[in-house]
């Protein structure tokens, strides 16, 4: 049996292909037949121009439904889909296409003469333009192409996706995610989260993360469900689609957003199933003023670029505020000290995870690749974590996060959860900066979200009461906002650049 992805989920699709599967923001339907037929004709173009199986295909684009048939038509012809996120710059992709040497890149039109001479530097063949409102030179010339009617055979470990990390801790690496990778991760979400076929998913994530397209998009391609489709998330235009579906994943940026608007009520929600949060940290304060706002909780998940997705909180018990849940099914985890020894229940370790959802390595680097796995296979995550006695897993930081002063380790996420209920406190980020004479020393970054914080005496003298000193922040700074990633993440890296000089003589 072909173990393609895309041959998979063509399965999948409902017998009747006038079905909708994407609705889009302008109303139009795009149904299943159009969705196989529109797919088919990129992939004609691609084969037409040398691609085959194994080959990449780097995509830096706006979210549309061509996007869409884009990703299919990659995995129909068995090429590997490399999506990039929009704000690279010039110069990151330059590296990642002189590190992935794919065979096409496709661009925004806008992009298009600067992206033509980076090709021409690093060796790509073709350069295709792709707009948000579905124009572009790919466009055009799929229009002229017969449909290819073909699937590529495909094996399980063969490669269906490379997604770079961020690099905020050095070159940035490319993991490689099989069809069989993202096949039981599918699968597992859609047991787990009790998927059925009248869902209909609010989908307002980006589709060049394993968020928006690995498990919002996937899944309801293999459940043959529907899709309103947003090219981003706005609030307003989130709270006009909510009475059509039944479905919202969401980073918790999305639900702060939702929170914070006039006409996001109770009432609106009534008819949902369920509201999703993963890509970073959900406050439990967030958790509790939406569950108290609609009645909803929203279930929390964990998952990660070389895994897609680990554990979630569960659909029938309790989904606990602050936690990532259990693990999906078929997935083990564990949590380790550095010398990949288990630790009790209850303490802080690194996390460390083994399953069919694991990618198969980081592309071009073996050594890398070799120094991130344990010899019984299991990924370690650089997540510090704990693992309660019922089985919850509760994520408390990167290990690169971690703060060592004078000696001692220091969590961040314990002194921001004491943070984040203190009066003036919108939300908390704690780092480690250089210091003389401890190494590194605590410092807090306060979010105001605009409004008007304590004096910093207040906070640390809160926390001193609560805190061993060595926790207590040296230093306490303050800002509007948060600087964020697309996905919502916390920017530590960010932080700690710009206040690097804080202890400086």
């Amino acid at each position: 049996m072909n173990q393609n992805l895309y041959a998979i989920f063509l399965q999948r699709f409902p017998s009747d292909g006038s079905a909708p599967f994407m609705e889009l923001p302008d109303g139009s339907l795009v149904s299943f037949d159009q969705l196989r037929h529109e797919t088919g004709r990129m992939a004609a173009l691609l084969a037409a121009k040398g691609v085959t199986k194994g080959d990449r295909v780097a995509v830096q684009v706006e979210k549309s439904a061509q996007t869409v048939y884009l990703y299919l038509a990659c995995l129909q012809v068995g090429a590997i889909h490399l999506p990039l996120n929009t704000a690279y710059t010039d110069s990151e992709l330059e590296y990642f296409l002189g590190d992935a040497e794919p065979r096409v890149v496709v661009c925004r039109p806008a992009s298009e003469a600067a992206v033509k001479g980076i090709a021409a530097r690093t060796g790509v063949d073709h350069v295709f333009t792709l707009g948000g409102n579905g124009d572009g030179s790919l466009v055009d010339q799929a229009a002229s192409c017969a449909p290819l009617s073909t699937v590529a055979e495909c094996e399980t470990d063969d490669i269906a996706a490379i997604l770079y990390t961020s690099g905020t801790t050095g070159r940035s690496k490319g993991a490689m995610l099989s069809h069989g990778n993202l096949l039981s991760n599918t699968q597992a979400l859609h047991e787990s989260w009790g998927v059925r076929p009248d869902d209909v998913l609010l989908h307002a994530l980006p589709l060049f993360h394993t968020h928006g397209l690995f498990v919002a998009l996937n899944l309801m391609l293999y459940n043959g469900g529907r899709v309103l489709l947003l090219p981003k998330f706005d609030a307003d235009e989130v709270i006009r689609l909510l009475p059509k579906a039944t479905v919202m994943m969401g980073v918790p940026t999305f639900y702060t957003r939702l929170l914070a608007h006039g006409d996001f009520t109770g009432a609106l929600t009534r008819h949902m199933r369920l509201f999703i949060s993963g890509s970073a940290p959900l406050l439990a304060d967030t958790h509790h003023q939406f569950r108290e706002r609609t009645g909803h909780a929203i279930l929390e998940r964990y998952g990660m670029t070389e895994t897609c997705m680990n554990t979630s909180n569960p659909l029938n018990g309790e989904r606990r505020a602050g936690t990532v849940g259990l693990p999906l099914p078929g997935v083990e985890v564990r949590v380790c000290d550095k010398d990949g020894t288990s630790v009790p229940p209850g303490q802080i370790g690194v996390l460390e995870v083994r399953g069919p959802n694991v990618f198969k390595g980081y592309w071009r680097m073996p050594e890398k690749t070799a120094a991130e796995f344990r010899p019984d296979g299991f990924f370690i995550t650089g997540d510090l974590a704990t693992i309660g006695e019922d089985g919850y897993v509760t994520i408390v930081g990167r290990d690169k996060d971690m703060i060592i002063t004078g000696g001692y380790n220091v969590y961040p996420k314990e002194i921001e959860l004491a943070l984040d209920g203190l009066e003036g406190v919108n939300e908390s980020a704690v780092i480690g900066l250089p210091h003389p004479d401890f190494g590194e020393a605590v410092v807090a970054v306060i979010s105001t979200g605009g409004g008007r914080p304590c004096e910093p005496s207040f906070y640390i003298g809160a926390l001193r009461s609560q805190l061993a000193a060595y926790k207590v922040p040296k230093q306490i700074f303050f800002i509007e906002d948060l600087p964020r990633n697309t996905m919502g993440k916390v920017q530590k890296n960010v932080l700690r650049e710009r206040y690097r000089n804080a202890f400086a003589s």
